[in-house]
């Protein structure tokens, strides 16, 4: 049985040279991933082309709070995913719905055509997650010719989707991979992988650190409530305890101590 493969969801560059050097298979770069991830830079996804030998899918959403984007939106994206392409993305997580909560099939083809003529991968985020009838949304994706789709089986997790995900991997697995995620992790990963069938895992492995002056005497730019001054990233230690579980061996640690 070939090995499943490991998706970080990075932040920055400094995240994807983690994820890289830890055991991952894939990343997919983004940033504000307190805002469930937007677009990158531009120079992050070019350092870490340049100094990381894995495969980058590149995220491209203008903002956050939906999927039902003005067309003024729209034009922008195409624009950042051509950008983006250009400069080494091998592949653009997008997901565009209508105000029915079904994919929309005329943004979709387009953007897919866009990453097929690069020869690139075209994924469909946890947009999916949101759609009323995710059957109806997975036929639509696989005639519009989408790659992969990212999602928790409209769980709040993927383990509490468990059954969904089995469904939807037992039903389309065939024809489009099912990208797993939200909140896996090295304790659930095993087992989610040998319940549902699917060969594709996707997690943060965040952890928090700390930045003193996000805080002022009268102010405050901290964006999460429950870490004052601190920001996410993803942890060494979590990715490579991950990577562990998933390839059923212990990997070899360079870290020498006396």
């Amino acid at each position: 049985m070939m090995k499943p493969m490991l998706e970080i969801c990075c932040g920055s560059f400094s995240d994807v040279k983690t994820a890289y050097e830890n055991g991952a298979d894939r990343v997919e770069l983004n940033s504000a991933l307190y805002m469930g991830g937007l677009t990158p830079t531009l120079a992050n996804l070019i350092y870490a082309k340049e100094k990381c030998n894995i495969p980058v899918v590149a995220m491209v959403r203008s903002r956050g709070g939906g999927f039902c984007y003005s067309d003024e939106e729209y034009d922008t994206m195409l624009m950042d995913a051509k950008i983006l392409l250009e400069h080494g993305a091998d592949g653009i997580a997008f997901g565009f719905l209508t105000e029915e909560k079904m994919p929309d099939e005329k943004r979709t083809r387009e953007m897919i055509e866009l990453i097929h003529e690069y020869g690139k991968e075209a994924v469909f985020h946890r947009a999916f997650d949101c759609t009323d009838n995710q059957d109806s949304a997975a036929e639509k994706l696989i005639m519009l010719g989408t790659d992969r789709i990212l999602t928790s089986g409209g769980a709040a997790n993927a383990w509490d989707g468990r059954k969904q995900l089995k469904h939807l991997q037992n039903q389309y697995g065939k024809d489009i991979a099912i990208l797993a995620g939200s909140g896996v992790n090295d304790i659930n990963v095993r087992a989610l992988i040998e319940y549902t069938g699917i060969t594709q895992v996707h997690s943060s492995c965040g952890a928090w650190k700390c930045d003193v002056t996000a805080s002022g005497k009268e102010v405050d730019f901290s964006y999460d409530e429950a870490m004052k001054n601190g920001y996410q990233c993803a942890d060494a230690g979590k990715v490579r305890k991950l990577a562990e579980e998933i390839s059923g061996e212990d990997r070899i640690c360079l870290d020498l101590r006396l």
